[in-house]
């Protein structure tokens, strides 16, 4: 039997809930709880295993494939949870990429991108300030125990917390990690209309967030490495502002280490943006038309109609 709850708002300063302020509700604590659980996992991989005795050393991380699943697999369990919970308010886009990309291709009100940009860039923020505030103590002894180079006393691993860089083998280079950016979130836009399309063989019983954050640990399994796999420029600029706030300098804006990479802080906005809308193209291209073709053919004619000739 249905149990009613009641509102924790007085009914009468409810209704503005009830339109985009509600969606943006939703989407602020969807990206809050992706990032929580997202960050929260580099933070156990990265400084509280370590710092907890519970690794080799007191700054070993990565020593194999085994490090690098641990991260994965909670980015995917971060995107599942986040879903599950804004998804029956705004449909959880949860990442700009995705809203930019229903906007081009899904009827999503335009009117409506930049309130969801919004919440999810603040929602971003507070959930890194949150994993902040929960692991600060150790973030704080492993940049003391680990070797520099070091920015106001902070490393480019305890950055890595938060946001993301690109790996030394592009010596600094903008095209590859841009590339792989665009790569990594075409495929995950491409893959996620693909599993909600209900014209193709949609995910049913409600189980599109796992799938979701199957996608999210494939493309993290097969393109993680190159530049972070932030295919999401909330994921990266909202914990990115925080790391600046609190001290990590220019790790953080303009995104830069010495002889390794700089200016980077743009790459995770521009390239998930450009890829999203790359990735609902490319599947209307090959699928979403082909749909539609199909449905027009399989059309029952008009009473007193021969069904038309297909073209030739």
């Amino acid at each position: 039997m249905a149990v009613e709850i009641p509102s924790l708002i007085k009914p009468s300063k409810l209704r503005a809930r009830g339109g985009l302020l509600g969606e943006c509700l939703a989407e602020f604590l969807g990206t809050f709880v992706l990032i929580c659980f997202g960050c929260g996992v580099v933070a156990m991989a990265v400084a509280a295993l370590p710092g907890s005795g519970r690794a080799e050393t007191s700054t070993t991380i990565f020593l194999a494939a085994g490090d690098w699943l641990l991260i994965t697999w909670g980015w995917a369990m971060a995107v599942v949870f986040g879903v599950y919970v804004a998804g029956g308010v705004s449909g959880a886009h949860i990442n700009p990429a995705v809203t930019l990309a229903m906007a081009v291709r899904r009827g999503f009100p335009w009117v409506k991108v930049l309130p969801y940009w919004f919440a999810q860039l603040v929602g971003a923020f507070t959930g890194a300030a949150l994993v902040y505030l929960v692991y600060h103590q150790a973030i704080g002894a492993y940049d003391a125990a680990a070797p520099g180079p070091k920015v106001n006393g902070h490393t480019n691993a305890s950055f890595s917390i938060f946001a993301t860089f690109p790996a030394a083998y592009f010596h600094g280079g903008i095209w590859g990690p841009l590339i792989d950016q665009i790569v990594g979130t075409a495929l995950l836009v491409m893959l996620v209309v693909a599993i909600i399309d209900l014209r193709n063989q949609a995910v049913q019983s409600n189980l599109a967030p796992l799938i979701t954050g199957f996608i999210v640990a494939a493309i993290g399994m097969s393109f993680g490495a190159n530049a972070g796999y932030a295919i999401n420029p909330a994921r990266d600029f909202g914990p990115r502002l925080l790391t600046y706030a609190e001290g990590w300098g220019s790790l953080a804006f303009p995104g830069s280490l010495a002889g390794s990479f700089s200016g980077y802080w743009w790459i995770p906005i521009v390239g998930p943006l450009v890829g999203g809308v790359i990735g609902v193209l490319v599947y209307d291209l090959f699928i979403g038309d082909v749909l539609v073709a199909r449905a027009a053919r399989d059309e029952a004619p008009e009473p007193g109609r021969a069904r038309p000739e297909p073209p030739r």
